[in-house]
């Protein structure tokens, strides 16, 4: 019950809010005429303010009441005032809370200054009007979705320019509501009438750039909520409400439309065109109204709700998906994708041309309709694929050392007879099947399908192709460990492009994780180095290594000067005599425990183009070394038998430490699950 309240009291305010704020941008817009400010409707406009503003103080109040008692879980809270305390005190969205009350509790004072200066109107009272509310409402963004994940002007700017410009356009329809039932009611003379059709049109003038803004911003604001997972869209509460909202949306800009183009212009012509053009506002703005208000609930619904990149999608529930990854490669796909744009585009030369030719609106609608169906039709079935109720699913394993040193072994026992050592397809028996085995190696599966496809195989099989399921062999946990490792695969196979040198500004590839325990005591793992320091992983052999080893003994000052630390991972056991004499005065950590499970997982990385070692079981190096940034990103790696020279050369190696040290954050860390 407390939701629901929480809900219809964050709508109120949200929705008391941005009437302030477009309707003191509407009287701005309409005082630049001295005759406009004995209107009725002006006065009446004034009138309200105050108590919009009221609703605006008393809304946050309860917005108060209830997020203290959600905060706690404890319904009591809600009449509290000492847990209202608390949350103002203890939380950042209590801190937001006390700026947005107090630059409410100025906009009611000036809502009531306005009203009551009537007889000595000034254009910068509204002006400040409009900037109180718009402060209230900006300040609001720094408790939304995106600010939680970055705290930064350009992660919360197109926010909050999204919802201040949905201010500006529906906090002006009352105004315009006003104007129209004026009219209506006969109460002003013909003079006045014509002062507030010019108003209307002035405000119909800059309400399409506004709306342009919503509509550019909030793509912006939807993308960053859905990142990549665009099936998310179809299936979670998120995908829905903002379904709902854009066709809302479209039903409001076709109201606006007209409005623009027929009824606005009417006011201005022959008695009979009048009558049409005041009817038709009056019935259809009305509407616009109410699908607007409605739009603000989904809005403010959508504010509290899980975005869609983060919802679990625990069970898609259709028979496939559209995936342009997946299905680019075969040329009739190109060719049926593009005819299909191509239809699209031409549906909406329709509507222009229709426009342009004043065509009734449900011609226009029916022709441009069958065009963009057809290019649905076209465009869509060629890049839809197979889908399982797996497909979304989160891996519940992150991708480190320890889940693909195991998947490397549930591999090796379960798929080598098939997909060889390598997962290839070249195992023993893959000429046994009529469709030779997938190669996971070379092709880019990965890329075509998604981490719940290849647990759906791995657990139930690949009907008509000879795969089986391992569903009853493997627990979930060891399936998604094999999922790990095929990713790891193929992640180090498309790693080859990789050399001793940083491309500059071009973070690609994320390492798997690992955790780690030194011979100094130290331990953690790879990611307690974000944002810090670079990291040099360097994977020996004892004693081939010997040099190399007292090589970065020697030099290790200046790495760690370029913000960089060493990490020694010994590729085979050591006995205690060895380990005795690689950790004498070394002043970096040499781990201890995890070296295993960290060397099955890197040497994936060992390809070069050079040297592909596609051949049998492979060939690994006995040194490799690899070069992690500061934000998580594989950059760079030196493989001693396959880079001559390379980072023997120390001065090559600073080179590209001081490089990473250099970059700014180009992209977030890397996920630490696969998808």
């Amino acid at each position: 019950m407390i939701e629901i309240v929480a809900v219809i009291v964050r709508w109120v305010q949200l929705a008391a809010n941005m009437i302030l704020i477009g309707s003191s941008i509407f009287l701005v817009i309409s005082i630049y005429n001295k005759a406009v400010v004995s209107t009725p409707w002006l006065i009446r406009l004034e009138r309200l303010l105050p108590w919009i503003a009221g609703v605006l103080v008393i809304g946050l109040l309860a917005l108060l009441a209830v997020s203290s008692s959600l905060a706690t879980g404890v319904i009591g809270h809600a009449w509290q005032p000492s847990a209202w305390y608390e949350f103002l005190i203890k939380t950042r969205t209590g801190h937001i809370w006390m700026w947005r009350e107090g630059f409410a509790i100025l906009t009611l004072g000036i809502a009531f200054i306005i009203r009551n200066s009537h007889l000595n109107r000034a254009q910068w009272r509204y002006i400040l009007c409009s900037i109180f509310a718009i402060v209230t409402l900006s300040l609001g963004s720094l408790g939304s979705h995106a600010a939680a994940e970055e705290m930064s002007v350009t992660s919360i700017l197109p926010y909050t320019l999204h919802i201040v410009l949905a201010g500006a356009w529906f906090g002006a329809l009352p105004a315009f509501l006003l104007i129209i039932f004026t009219k209506k009611k006969g109460q002003v003379s013909q003079k006045i009438d014509q002062l507030g059709i010019q108003t209307l049109k002035r405000f119909s003038i800059i309400a399409l750039p506004i709306m342009l803004g919503i509509i550019a911003t909030g793509v912006i604001v939807a993308d960053r909520a859905v990142d990549t997972l665009y099936g998310a869209l179809v299936a979670t509460e998120y995908g829905w409400l903002l379904i709902t909202k854009v066709i809302l949306l479209i039903f409001i800009l076709v109201i606006a439309s007209r409005a623009r183009s027929i009824w606005l212009p009417a006011l201005s012509q022959g008695q009979d065109l009048i009558a049409m053009g005041t009817q038709n506002l009056r019935k259809w703005v009305r509407v616009e109204f109410v699908i607007a208000g409605v739009i603000i609930l989904l809005a403010t619904i959508l504010a509290n709700t899980i975005p869609a990149k983060h919802s679990l999608i625990e069970e898609w529930p259709y028979p496939f998906r559209f995936s342009i990854d997946a299905t680019w490669e075969d040329p009739s796909v190109q060719t049926q994708v593009l005819l299909g744009a191509s239809l699209f585009l031409f549906a909406v030369g329709i509507i222009i041309f229709g426009k342009i030719k004043k065509w009734a609106l449900l011609r226009s609608i029916g022709v441009s309709g069958v065009v963009i169906l057809s290019s649905f039709a076209v465009m869509l079935p060629p890049i839809a694929v197979q889908a399982y109720p797996e497909t979304y699913r989160n891996t519940p394993v992150p991708f480190d050392s320890i889940s693909i040193a195991k998947g490397a072994g549930y591999f090796a026992e379960n798929c080598v007879v098939c997909h060889g050592p390598q997962g290839k397809g070249n195992g023993v028996l893959a000429k046994s099947f009529t469709k030779p085995p997938a190669d996971l190696l070379t092709e880019p599966h990965t890329e075509r399908h998604t981490a719940g496809d290849f647990f759906n195989w791995l657990s139930k099989g690949i009907p008509d192709t000879g795969m089986p399921g391992f569903e009853a062999k493997l627990d979930e946990e060891g399936r998604w460990d094999v999922v790990n490792y095929i990713h790891a695969m193929s992640r180090g196979y498309q790693a080859r492009l990789m050399s001793p040198k940083v491309i500059p500004d071009d973070p690609s590839t994320g390492p798997p994780n690992f955790s780690y325990t030194a011979h100094d005591g130290s331990h953690g793992i790879l990611q307690d180095f974000r944002y810090n320091k670079s990291v040099l992983l360097v994977l020996f052999s004892w004693p081939e290594s010997r040099e190399r080893l007292a090589q970065l003994r020697a030099q290790y000052y200046k790495v760690e000067e370029g913000g960089t630390e060493v990490l020694a991972v010994p590729m085979h056991s050591l006995n205690s005599e060895s380990l005795a004499e690689i950790t004498e005065e070394i002043p970096f950590p040499v781990v201890t425990q995890g070296a295993k499970e960290i060397t099955q997982s890197y040497i994936l990385y060992r390809r070069t183009l050079g040297r592909p070692d596609l051949l049998g079981e492979g060939a690994i190096p006995n040194h490799l070394e690899f070069l992690v940034d500061r934000f998580g990103y594989l950059r760079a790696r030196w493989i001693p038998v396959a880079d001559a020279g390379g980072w023997s050369n120390m001065r090559l190696l600073m080179k590209q430490i001081v490089q990473l040290k250099q970059e700014k954050e180009i992209l977030p860390p890397p996920d630490d699950m696969v998808h």
